[in-house]
């Protein structure tokens, strides 16, 4: 049986044992933005969990410092980012099938944890933990990991799902003219999803660093926005607008320059993230023009996940080049202090355990 389809059944693999709550380590953001290596309490895991040593957790820049500086309101502080991780299963309980302690996992969330003077904290999910306790049947994303993709690629498997389901919703074709407009971890998921299947594809964004990875990831044409004429570039290469573009910036003020780029007719798919603000944009671009348009949400779920890493373990997606830094956990804090004083950060990675 698939384990992304794990049922309560009897089985007989080693069980967890009955006891109290059990004391881990995690990251922890506080109200100020500061961050600390905590140790945390997480419940009693029941009959229907699993426990899972986490080996690797990946950073999520856009997303989780959006809720560390309360851009998007979550929960209370103290708070427990990341929603994306790799680990290895140490105990199953006694009613879940489908697993064995030993496998090797990827998953999406955590349980309620609390400090240990009772102070719960948000999870928001949450894997940014030494373990995690998770429920198969009701999780968010939990599966066996394919073999051949290393824990610390694999534990960024989110972004380029999230890239690789607006894609697959768009249906972009063979040929096609594609605009992906800002080359963090979804653009450039977006990118190598249009590149594999044989679209044109041009990357837009005003990093260098960000469009020489999208030049990695199988982007035919780069513009750097902040020198060039994008408008110019991208009539040049196609001179009635591009078939196909991908908002991936989730910055509001680039939405308008992103729709100049669309054809007729064409599609514009909405990858981004805007915050829990009202969004504005000019009506008469996608109206005059007819576009068709898309909102891929969430990471299309377990086919788009299994997809990726497959890719990943395949060399078709080079993910490893996004991971620009990588730290162990007691280290992580600090990791975290300088992404948020705005140190350039793309892809990173936190080690909990071999």
């Amino acid at each position: 049986m698939p384990p992304s389809r794990a049922r309560r059944l009897p089985n007989n693999n080693t069980i967890i044992p009955s006891g109290g709550d059990m004391s881990v380590r995690a990251l922890i953001t506080y109200e100020d933005q500061s961050f600390a290596l905590e140790e945390v309490v997480l419940p009693n895991p029941g009959p229907e969990h699993v426990v899972v040593r986490t080996t690797c957790s990946g950073v999520s820049i856009g997303t989780e410092f959006s809720m560390i500086r309360d851009k998007l309101n979550r929960g209370a502080y103290p708070l427990c980012t990341g929603y994306q991780g790799v680990g290895v299963i140490e105990e199953v309980g006694r009613d879940v099938v489908g697993f064995a302690p030993g496998d090797k996992v990827y998953h999406r969330h955590n349980s309620s944890m609390q400090l240990p003077d009772g102070t719960d904290i948000s999870i928001l999910s949450g894997t940014h933990c030494s373990h995690v306790i998770m429920d198969p049947v009701q999780s968010h994303g939990f599966a066996l990991l394919p073999e051949g993709v290393n824990d610390d690629v694999a534990s960024m498997f989110v972004m380029p799902a999230v890239g690789f389901h607006g894609v697959d919703m768009a249906n972009p074709h063979v040929g096609d003219t594609v605009i992906v407009y800002g080359c963090g971890l979804i653009g450039l998921g977006v990118v190598n999803a249009c590149s594999n299947r044989g679209c044109v594809v041009v990357a837009i964004d005003i990093d260098a660093d960000r469009l020489a990875l999208a030049r990695k990831m199988g982007a035919d044409h780069l513009i750097n926005g902040s020198a060039e004429d994008q408008i110019e570039v991208v009539y040049t290469i196609a001179p009635e607008g591009a078939d196909v573009v991908f908002e991936c910036s989730g910055i509001p003020a680039c939405v308008d320059p992103a729709f100049k780029l669309c054809r007729t007719h064409g599609k514009f798919i909405w990858q981004g993230h805007y915050g829990d603000a009202p969004l504005a944009y000019d009506f008469r671009q996608p109206h005059g023009r007819q576009v068709t348009t898309f909102y891929p949400c969430n990471d299309g779920l377990e086919p788009c996940r299994r997809a990726v890493l497959k890719n990943m373990a395949g060399g078709v997606l080079p993910w490893h080049h996004t991971i620009t830094h990588s730290t162990n956990a007691d280290d992580a804090p600090a990791l975290y202090e300088r992404i948020n004083r705005g140190e350039p950060v793309i892809g990173a990675v936190i080690h909990w355990s071999d």
